[in-house]
């Protein structure tokens, strides 16, 4: 680690981070973009503006790893994406869902005819104990939990259907915490064969050890798997016997592999990870949904 970057650089996070590698502090990204022999960069942060450290990268050919949403419209990261893929710099996502242990589950039942996925964390203020205030501001958060934790559901989705979004309904309301951006959304998908999920995420639940509610089915060709909050597993299979087991649920583990994957696939352009394309397929459906909502196409 040769730097990090922050625009408060004397918050304690970012001193306890800068201090455990041993790297300098910069508010300034610009600074950091030009520091020589720089092999990879990670661009997290406020959404607004991601677009923009994401060119800067490409410009200087520096494979980078980008939060989702990348930016705050699709026509952002579709820029972004066009631009990456004519420069052939690799640059991938932590779609960290991918591989973890309830997309296996889910994938007994098959490839997904129906599918549900609830996920409801902890209320937004957690945001402002934790030092990102700005991801109440729908200005540089680009909307509340549904850009958030959306695209991970969605990707799962429409993977394992290997189909992309033909129709989207929504609902999004802020009703419970009366915040700028949504605390609750829900989504239908559907694709061009009928394949259908439900997509269900939201700030709802309370300040809590648990951190957060869960829940998942997927009906396929194999049978019928469900994912509970507390990790029960149950998958039913088409001549009805059941099986059922325990899984961990909680997203915090499957960052360090993500991590771990991206350095060993580094010089082979971030090979069998998430693409910038693939999240372009994921946010399409998201920021039709706040335009829906919102009325117009401001998320084009």
């Amino acid at each position: 680690m040769i730097a990090v970057g922050d625009d408060d650089v004397s918050r304690v996070q970012v001193q306890k981070l800068a201090a455990h590698w041993g790297a300098p502090a910069e508010a300034d990204w610009r600074k950091l973009v030009d520091l020589p022999d720089v092999g990879l960069a990670y661009v997290f942060g406020p959404h607004e503006g991601m677009a923009e450290k994401c060119m800067a990268l490409i410009e200087r050919r520096i494979p980078f790893v980008v939060e989702k949403p990348l930016g705050t419209s699709l026509s952002e990261l579709s820029a972004v994406r066009q631009a990456a893929e004519a420069a052939g710099v690799p640059a991938t996502v932590p779609l960290v869902q991918r591989g973890g242990p309830t997309e296996k589950w889910l994938s007994k039942a098959g490839r997904p005819t129906y599918q549900r996925a609830s996920f409801i964390a902890g209320p937004p203020a957690r945001y402002l104990d934790n030092a990102n205030p700005w991801m109440l501001e729908p200005d540089k958060a680009g909307g509340g939990c549904l850009a958030n934790l959306g695209p991970h559901f969605v990707d799962l989705f429409l993977r394992g259907s290997g189909e992309a979004a033909a129709r989207v309904d929504s609902r999004l309301s802020s009703v419970l915490h009366g915040q700028a951006i949504e605390d609750h959304a829900s989504l239908i998908i559907t694709t061009p064969e009928g394949r259908e999920a439900i997509v269900e995420v939201g700030y709802a639940f309370p300040s809590s050890p648990l951190k957060r509610y869960c829940s998942f089915t997927s009906a396929g060709e194999s049978g019928f798997a469900t994912v509970d909050s507390d990790g029960t597993a149950t998958f039913t299979s088409m001549d009805g016997a059941t099986e059922v087991d325990k899984i961990n649920v909680d997203s915090d583990p499957l960052y360090d592999p993500f991590v771990r994957s991206v350095a060993r696939t580094l010089e082979d352009g971030f090979r069998g990870l998430p693409t910038l394309a693939q999240l372009e397929d994921v946010m399409r459906p998201i920021w039709q949904a706040y335009d829906d909502q919102h009325g117009g196409n401001e998320h084009a």
